[in-house]
């Protein structure tokens, strides 16, 4: 017996066995570890996916004028709930969540940022290998701050916010911006530019889509599927029945040749073909339109222009603006009062997608803004035009010709850029 003991214990094989089978235990529980880790991380990255998303979602709705909602019916939420409903959707994590939602926050660096939100969220689930030997599923949390920031200087405001197109650089336009263009377009193709145009502007932003392009200047930022952008005009009024008088407006003609100068006041019409001179002032064109011609030679310094009818109903005819051909065009907003800033101003309650059209020659000055918030305008500028401090804020907007528009405004001038906004995640 005690021969055979030895021989046994002498023997050399089976080691490898015997090594393999100390060693299964450390090889099946590195495996195990791994694969615990993996869904972790799976988990842990879907979890902060769902509260960025949700937390986007917040402010989405903040934006919107709504309420933030809470997260007490995850399960059963509705769009007047849009944290839960955004949640609902999008966690694919596919266990019961804990979820908090405050706005503002209560922690971290945006406490005092009434458009911030942060959503918190937290699950428990036991994990195949590791929870075999834990009394408890480990908690995974995420947490997500959104809110609204800054997303450029726009010289550029198209308002539509239908599947069309709200920019278009079109023909061998040459458009040169010292700021950024922006649309609430929802179409994919919602600011273009075609053929030879040329654009230097930067941000170009839109709601909907920006195809890629080679006329797009080098450097321009493209920033498609952005926050829907407010009229920058929205509280500027039309005129109140007191600014018409009690008869009706004159209409005025100026042919090609003559001289004129006229006073701020009501009209019915202008129609500018020879030399005018306007004095600063509003001048109200009560259902009525001003047209240039290419003889003439418009100058005014402090002037607005305000396209609208002393007829209060939604259905009254509202003009426009016809400045045809190489006209001479050398006009100024006014830098105080209701119309700081503001060139031309139509009526809101303009037929929508009414045409119109501004053209100039070399020798031209457009110093504010042009508001056409129902029009689809096309600018058809010459090189050489002085627009140094031009804003644009229409329906649509075509660029043709050789527009050069800065946005270098004189210090004291009523106009200036537009600040656009946008939603981002912050912590």
């Amino acid at each position: 017996m005690i021969s055979s003991l030895k021989r046994l214990w002498r023997d050399r094989r089976g080691n490898t066995l015997a090594i393999a089978g100390a060693a299964l235990p450390l090889v099946l529980g590195s495996a195990g570890l791994a694969s615990d880790t993996i869904q972790w991380t799976l988990w842990k990255r879907q979890l902060q996916r769902a509260a960025d998303s949700a937390a986007a979602a917040g402010v989405y709705a903040i934006a919107s004028g709504k309420a933030v909602g809470t997260c007490a019916d995850i399960a059963g939420s509705t769009y007047a709930n849009p944290v839960a409903y955004d949640l609902k959707k999008n966690n694919q994590v596919g266990i019961p969540t804990t979820c908090t939602v405050t706005n503002p926050p209560s922690v971290g660096g945006y406490t005092a940022d009434a458009n911030a939100v942060r959503v918190a969220l937290a699950i428990q689930k036991k994990l195949s290998f590791s929870g075999m030997f834990m009394n408890a599923a480990p908690t995974i949390t995420a947490t997500a701050t959104a809110t609204i920031v800054p997303s450029g200087d726009y010289c550029v405001k198209s308002l539509v916010n239908l599947p069309v197109t709200g920019i278009d650089a079109t023909g061998s336009t040459v458009v040169n911006l010292g700021c950024g263009m922006i649309t609430n377009s929802t179409s994919m193709s919602a600011a273009v530019a075609t053929g030879n145009a040329s654009v230097a502007a930067s941000p170009i932003a839109a709601v909907g889509g920006i195809p890629a392009s080679d006329n797009w200047g080098t450097g321009t930022v493209l920033q498609p599927f952005t926050l829907a952008q407010d009229d920058p005009f929205a509280n500027v009024p039309a005129p109140s029945a007191s600014d018409f008088p009690a008869g009706a407006c004159p209409s005025v003609t100026v042919n090609p040749n003559n001289s004129a100068t006229l006073d701020p006041g009501c009209y019915s019409s202008l129609n500018l073909k020879g030399n005018v001179t306007l004095n600063p002032g509003v001048y109200i064109l009560d259902a009525g339109s001003i047209t240039t011609t290419s003889q003439a030679s418009v100058s005014c310094t402090g002037c607005t222009f305000v396209l609208t009818n002393r007829d209060p109903s939604s259905t009254a005819t509202i003009g426009g603006v016809q400045m045809n051909g190489g006209a001479n065009i050398n006009i100024v907003a006014p830098t105080s009062g209701t119309y700081k800033g503001i060139l031309f101003y139509q009526d809101r309650r303009a037929t929508l997608s009414n045409s119109q059209t501004v053209n100039g020659n070399s020798a031209s000055k457009f110093e504010g803004a042009l508001y056409f918030p129902r029009a689809d305008l096309t600018f058809n500028g010459t090189s050489g035009m002085n627009t140094n401090c031009l804003q644009i804020v229409s329906w649509t907007v075509k660029f043709t010709g050789n527009s050069a528009v800065s946005n270098t405004c004189p210090a004291g001038s009523g106009a200036s850029s537009f600040t656009g906004k946008k939603i981002r995640m912050v912590e």
